[in-house]
């Protein structure tokens, strides 16, 4: 419970236990499911409530430049726990070597998008 940092009757933010930046935050829905497809319409309205408390709590504590924000919806997206999870990575200038192209990096080699 110390982990959680807001939360709805449908979904709650909590402190990623391994985190990838100070600050990194999950918003997860209270009903136990593997897919983001698998949640209802309720309880996809309900997880943004706390993605922006939980943005705003970020801006405040720790002034991030940037945030990244994603699921990683099935093993092949890289999920390794069977729930679905927003992520909320706050980011910030020089954290990277090459920023640019964000979630696209996911697959470094297909990323460049940029002249």
């Amino acid at each position: 419970a110390h982990r959680i940092v807001g939360e709805t009757r449908l979904a709650a933010a909590i402190s990623d236990g391994f985190p990838v930046s100070p600050g990194h935050t999950l918003i997860i829905p209270r009903r136990h499911v593997a897919s983001f497809f698998e949640t209802t319409s309720a309880a996809r309205e309900n997880m943004l409530r706390p993605l922006d408390e939980a943005k705003a709590r970020l801006d405040a504590e720790r002034r991030p430049d940037a945030c990244n924000i994603g699921i990683n919806d099935g093993p092949a997206a890289g999920r390794t726990v069977a729930r679905v999870q927003i992520h909320l990575i706050p980011r910030y200038a020089g954290d990277g070597r090459d920023q640019r192209g964000g979630v696209r990096r996911v697959l470094p080699e297909k990323a460049k998008c940029w002249p």
